[in-house]
C-alpha cells in the first residue's frame, strides 16, 4: 500500500503526524514516534506567553529593573534566548536521531516576539514551522479586523524571514473561516491546521474555584473538523491538516476522504500509547484493501468532489429525517 503524502512540499511516508504535545518534547519520544510509523512529528510548542510571564515575574522581584530600563531589556533578552536555545537543541538532536520530517511549533499571540526567532529555528534544522496562533477575541474594544490582522502580520513576518514551509494552526473563533483561510494563504501560509484546542475553564462548586477541564479531545468532536476540511480542502489552495476528535484509523480515513493532506494524532496516543500509531496505519491499509485502493491519493478528497456532498458539509440545521431513528 502506498500511503505516501505530500504536505507543504514535504514528502511523508504516510499522512499520520504526531501533533504538538508532551509526546513530542523529548528526543526519545520523537524516536518512538518514528519507530511506531509516524509520517512526521510536530515538536511541543514554544509558548510566547509562558516565556513573557517568566520574564515579568523576574522583573517584579527585582526593584532595580524598574529604575534601569537597560537592565530590564537585558533580562528579557537573556530569558527569551535561554528558552529558545533549549528548543533549538531539541530540534537539532531530533533531526540527528530521526529521518522523518520534524516540524517546529511556535505558540504566539503577537507579531513582535517570534518572527525574529524563526530564522534560528530554520537554521537548527526544522523542516517546517507550525504557527500555533492563540488570540482569544473577548475584548469589545478590539475589532474583528484587528484580530485577523494580527494573524496575517505574524504569518507575513515569519514568511519574510524563512524559506521552509509554514503552516498555521487556528481555532474556529472566526466569523468566516473560509475567508480567514484565504487571507492566510495570501499572506504566504503553506498549510492550515484545523483546529486548535484552547484551554477551557470549569468550576468546582464545592470550593467555588475556577478550575480547568481536561485537555483531551473526544471522538464526538470530529464533526466540526470534518465539516471544514471538506469545505476547504478543494477551494482553499493550501494543504489542510486535520486534528481534534481523531482517535483511530477510521477517523483518519474520514478526514482523508474529506480532503485532508495529513491528520494529526494526540489524545488517542496519550490513552493508547505511541505504538498505537501502528494500529491506526494497519486499519487504514485494511480499508484500502477492502476498497481496492493502491494509494492514499486514490481516495483523498473523494467526498469533497461532489456538489451534493458539499451541501451536506454546509448544512447547519437538522432535517426531520435526521431524527427518524431516535
Amino acid at each position: 500500500m502506498d500511503l505516501s503524502t505530500n504536505y507543504m512540499g514535504l514528502e511523508l511516508k504516510n499522512p499520520v503526524i504526531v501533533g504538538s504535545s508532551g509526546l513530542t518534547n523529548t528526543v526519545g519520544n520523537i524516536q518512538k514516534c518514528e519507530d511506531a510509523g509516524a509520517g512526521a512529528v510536530v515538536i511541543k510548542s514554544l509558548f510566547e506567553e509562558q516565556i513573557l510571564a517568566k520574564v515579568d515575574t523576574k522583573l517584579r522581584k527585582e526593584s532595580m529593573y524598574f529604575w534601569f530600563a537597560e537592565a530590564a531589556d537585558a533580562v528579557k533578552n537573556v530569558a527569551k534566548e535561554s528558552d529558545l536555545e533549549d528548543y533549538l537543541q531539541l530540534i537539532k538532536k531530533s533531526k540527528e536521531s530521526v529521518s522523518i520530517p520534524v516540524i517546529a511549533s511556535i505558540n504566539c499571540v503577537s507579531a513582535q516576539e517570534w518572527p525574529s526567532f524563526a530564522k534560528s529555528i530554520q537554521e537548527a534544522g526544522a523542516d517546517a514551522i507550525e504557527l500555533n496562533i492563540s488570540i482569544f477575541p473577548f475584548e469589545n474594544s478590539i475589532s474583528c479586523d484587528t484580530v485577523e490582522s494580527t494573524y496575517i502580520d505574524i504569518v507575513k513576518q515569519v514568511k519574510s524571514i524563512v524559506t521552509i514551509p509554514v503552516s498555521v494552526k487556528i481555532g474556529y473563533y472566526f466569523s468566516n473561516i473560509n475567508g480567514m483561510v484565504s487571507k492566510l494563504k495570501d499572506a504566504g501560509a503553506d498549510a492550515v491546521v484545523l483546529f486548535n484546542r484552547f484551554y477551557k475553564p470549569d468550576i468546582d462548586i464545592d470550593s467555588e474555584e475556577i478550575t480547568a477541564t481536561k485537555g483531551m479531545s473526544s471522538p464526538d468532536e470530529i464533526g466540526t473538523t470534518l465539516r471544514w476540511v471538506g469545505l476547504l480542502s478543494k477551494e482553499s489552495g493550501v494543504d489542510i491538516s486535520a486534528t481534534t476528535g481523531v482517535h483511530d484509523g477510521e477517523g483518519v480515513i474520514k478526514q482523508l476522504l474529506a480532503g485532508a493532506s495529513t491528520v494529526q494524532l494526540c489524545t488517542t496516543l496519550y490513552k493508547n500509547g505511541i505504538k498505537y500509531i501502528g494500529t491506526v496505519l494497519a486499519d487504514i491499509e485494511k480499508y484500502m484493501n477492502k476498497k481496492n485502493y493502491k494509494s492514499a491519493e486514490q481516495f483523498r478528497g473523494k467526498l469533497a468532489s461532489h456538489k451534493e456532498n458539499m451541501a451536506a458539509f454546509e448544512r447547519i440545521q437538522f432535517m426531520k429525517r435526521n431524527f427518524d431513528n431516535y
